[in-house]
Formats: C-alpha cells, structure tokens, sequence
C-alpha cells in the first residue's frame, strides 16, 4: 500500500512549506483525533497563483488549480500537527470561492481540493464537503480552503 507522500511522489509533489498566517491564527489545530485547518489560500513560493474573482479576472480552469494548491497547503498544515499522514482520513472540506454574482460554478472549483484529496488519500480522502460563493476572501485570493480530518489509530 502506498503512503500519502508517496501518492504526491506520483503525482510530482510533495508536502511544501507550511504557509505563515497572515494574521492571528495558527495553520493546523489538533484537538484529541481530530485535525482543523485554518482557511488555506492558494500560496505557492510566498505568493498568490492568482487574484481577483471567479469569473471575472480569474477562470474556472485556475481557480480550480487554486483549489488543489489550498489543499496541498492544508496537508502541510494538517503534518505540522501529526505524526504520519498515513493515519490521516479527510472528514469535511469547505471551499470558499470568491466569485461574480453570476458564477455558479463553485462546485467545480472546489473539484480542485477534493480530487487532490483523493488522489493523495484514496480511500481515506472520502469527504463531505461544502463550495460556497463569497464576494471577497483575504489578500484578494479567489479561493480558500479549510479541512476537518481525523487522526486514524495506527
């Protein structure tokens, strides 16, 4: 069975940095068996991959990949706190997709984080989830992310 890291191996990635807050916050708590993540925006390098809203400035296509950078950067997050990702199950996402009055597609958008997630955890990357529209999210990003995931028995 492969690992997590391996899974990213796979798929040319790997675990990056964890992302500073940018505000009064902690990246990842862990509170008994269970992970909770800040809201993850799509930081890539120390910088944003995109600016603005969904279906105005920015595309579907590359909010989409902002969805998938958020999710790498909430399992650096979610490993800050654990000790293997391999006992990581993911229970709930929350994508918030800063977008136009008339984008209805945040669904899609937020295929980014979950198809990561599955692609990484298999089985164990099963969530619930919830794509919300909002009219801003912070540093003007068009996507942020926050996981629930459960720390598994070894």
């Amino acid at each position: 069975m492969t690992t997590p890291q391996q899974r990213l191996a796979e798929l040319g990635l790997s675990v990056p940095p964890v992302v500073p807050p940018v505000a009064a916050y902690v990246p990842a708590v862990r509170s008994g068996v269970m992970v909770h993540t800040a809201g993850q925006l799509p930081m890539r390098d120390g910088a944003l991959l995109a600016t603005g809203k969904v279906g105005a400035e920015v595309s579907a296509e590359t909010a989409y990949e902002c969805a998938r950078q958020c999710a790498l950067n909430a399992i650096a997050a979610i490993a800050s706190v654990v000790d293997d990702l391999a006992q990581v199950r993911i229970v709930k996402v929350v994508a918030f997709v800063a977008s136009t009055p008339d984008f209805t597609g945040q669904p899609g958008v937020a295929n980014g984080a979950s198809e990561l997630l599955g692609e990484v955890f298999g089985e164990h990357g099963v969530h619930a989830r919830s794509a919300v529209g909002v009219p801003v999210l912070p540093l003007d990003a068009p996507v942020e992310v926050e996981i629930s995931a459960e720390v598994l028995a070894p």
